[in-house]
């Protein structure tokens, strides 16, 4: 089933209103819950003021075995996540009188889970403001179901893989040079620099791991969208983000690159490690 939704859409499929499925955490089954349950495990929790566009959306998600639920505010979102779990989010940026990028900003104190943005508003700006404060991707209104699922579906695969590697035996720690007074330890997937520790998210880490492991060779934005994200609907615009954070973690000055540069209209290189000191 593939079919474009917009607000004024004359499709209407049946709403979740009052049950949703959802996984029990303590037997990994799904099953329907009345709303007043306390702490349910979904895998997707759509965010838009629009209750059919919300609610449809959670609706068709579930048809396809992705538990998902649906709020239609700020306030309700912060309640939700309170007292149940979402391994990835859905957000609108106009929540009525609040905004999605408040909301991002808040849940990005507690929370690192895949923040999916989902507007009308195209603007270049939106787009890199809600990469910026935390967003994993941009999609613009109105979206294909389809292409939507493809997209949360690759994100889930991801988060449980990460998962499951993360039950794994812990692997001799490893130190990767970039510069002089700069390492990658990838036993505990930080930066060293100097005496500082810096943290790195999830797709910060697997792409500076990739950058460092071609060292010296130009990699087309192609080859990393499909190596480091793997797969096809992640946009340039989240790539270069991620450069650009990962240029403010190594550089001696990011607005002048000597490690990670760019090719125009190719990639990106990783400079040798003699070259970039």
């Amino acid at each position: 089933m593939s079919f474009l939704l917009k607000r004024d859409s004359p499709l209407r499929l049946p709403l979740f209103r009052v049950y949703l499925p959802c996984y029990n955490t303590d037997v990994g089954s799904k099953y329907f819950f009345d709303r007043k349950v306390r702490f349910m495990k979904y895998q997707v929790l759509m965010i838009d003021d629009d209750p059919v566009i919300a609610d449809t959306t959670a609706e068709y998600f579930n048809m396809f075995d992705i538990a998902t639920a649906s709020v239609n505010g700020y306030e309700e979102a912060v309640a939700f996540l309170q007292e149940h779990s979402a391994d990835l989010l859905l957000l609108d940026i106009n929540l009525g009188d609040r905004s999605g990028f408040e909301l991002c900003k808040r849940i990005r104190r507690d929370y690192d889970m895949p923040i999916f943005f989902i507007s009308a508003r195209s603007s270049d700006d939106d787009v890199l403001t809600a990469l910026n404060i935390g967003g994993d991707d941009y999609i613009r209104k109105p979206y294909t179901m389809s292409i939507l699922l493809a997209k949360v579906k690759a994100a889930l695969r991801r988060i449980e893989n990460n998962a499951g590697k993360a039950q794994e035996p812990e692997k001799q720690e490893t130190i990767l040079p970039i510069r002089k007074g700069v390492s990658l330890d990838t036993g505990i997937r930080k930066i060293k620099k100097d005496d500082e520790l810096i943290g790195l998210k999830v797709m910060e880490y697997k792409l500076l791991l990739y950058l460092l492991e071609n060292r010296g060779r130009v990699i087309s934005k192609d080859e990393l969208l499909k190596n480091v994200w793997e797969e096809e609907y992640i946009g340039e615009g989240t790539l270069a983000v991620h450069v650009r954070h990962l240029r403010e973690k190594l550089e001696a000055d990011p607005a002048d690159p000597k490690l990670i540069q760019t090719v125009w209209g190719v990639g990106y290189v990783m400079i040798p490690e003699s070259e970039g000191t």
